[in-house]
């Protein structure tokens, strides 16, 4: 529900309250994660100094019953969810790696709102479905191991995105250039995201989350001012978009930030409360649901082929969920056997 609230909500920013400024709006999600990223280490550092109140206590409430220590014992919120979270230091190259993948991160969404300016939710929703096709390449090239299993499930996968996308379908030559670029950019996220993860420094998301999103979000604003964005806003601002004039359209802006940030959030609880099977079961009940929401909302188009082709790529993009998911689960199995 949050990431189509997002998706949702970008595209009603560009067509309904025509604020077309897509690095601007980046910009704003990326000072809603900053923000909301600072909240969360404040509230985890918050809850840490009621551990050690708690643990000076400790002999006196040993003299008390076990009932009134469970009671008496703080509870910790956000750590409960997100699992503990400590902020790694870094510097040096890692500190590079992190800028290096924050440009990546950037550009990931402000490609990605601006590809929402020049095409319809449906074709971008579908053009992403080739986001594993993507990192599969790039897996390649980087030699890593892939699958057959995995490059045969992708197959529909383009067949089906081919099938979608002839025709009209709401885009424009510009559009899907900015959207294929977006692929790109989404599959080059997933390599590197799970270097950072997984890797040398393996981060904690959040932490990862916190140390980017304030780079990302000075990126933004700056190709928002480079780009002309910055002065559109400006002179538009005692015109329409000042909210004691009309705060619809900052009101609809920066609830996207807030709920770029949930997702955030939302995908890490995610992680940790649910099975990979729920995970991409999710996933692709989402992309059917962006798909019809969005037919109705935008009145987008969509011939016999078209809608054909949705129901391919939604075939093959739920299959290659669950070949990864069996190859994810078998190799945690090896390892606990190991």
């Amino acid at each position: 529900v949050n990431n189509m609230g997002v998706t949702l909500l970008n595209k009603s920013a560009f067509s309904k309250v025509d604020f077309k400024y897509p690095y601007f709006l980046s910009f704003i999600h990326m000072f809603c994660n900053t923000i909301g990223s600072m909240l969360v280490f404040a509230k985890i550092n918050h809850e840490n100094k009621q551990l050690d109140a708690a643990a000076q206590t400790l002999p006196e409430q040993q003299t008390q019953s076990n009932s009134n220590n469970n009671n008496n014992r703080p509870r910790l919120h956000v750590q409960s969810m997100l699992g503990t979270i400590t902020r790694k230091q870094i510097n040096g190259r890692d500190r590079l790696l992190v800028f290096l993948f924050s440009i990546i991160f950037s550009l990931n969404i402000a490609v990605g709102n601006a590809s929402l300016r020049y095409v319809s939710v449906n074709f971008n929703q579908v053009m992403r479905s080739l986001v594993p096709a993507v990192t599969i390449a790039m897996s390649i090239c980087l030699k890593k191991p892939v699958s057959k299993k995995r490059i045969l499930a992708v197959i529909p996968v383009i067949i089906g995105v081919a099938m979608a996308t002839f025709g009209d379908m709401s885009f424009t030559n510009f559009g899907l250039l900015i959207t294929l670029f977006c692929i790109l950019l989404a599959a080059l996220k997933v390599v590197a995201s799970g270097e950072m993860l997984t890797g040398n420094l393996k981060m904690h998301p959040v932490d990862l989350l916190s140390k980017m999103a304030p780079l990302a979000m000075m990126q933004c604003l700056f190709l928002s001012i480079v780009l002309g964005e910055f002065s559109q806003i400006v002179k538009r601002w005692n015109v329409d978009l000042n909210p004691s004039i009309n705060g619809f359209p900052l009101f609809i802006v920066f609830f996207s930030g807030f709920c770029a940030f949930s997702l955030n959030i939302c995908s890490l609880m995610a992680n940790k409360l649910t099975s990979p099977l729920t995970l991409c079961i999710a996933a692709n009940v989402k992309q059917v649901l962006m798909i019809v929401i969005s037919t109705i909302l935008f009145n987008t188009p969509i011939s016999f082929l078209n809608g054909l082709g949705i129901v391919v790529v939604l075939c093959g993009s739920a299959q290659y969920s669950y070949v990864s998911m069996k190859e994810k689960t078998g190799k945690s199995k090896k390892e606990e056997v190991g």
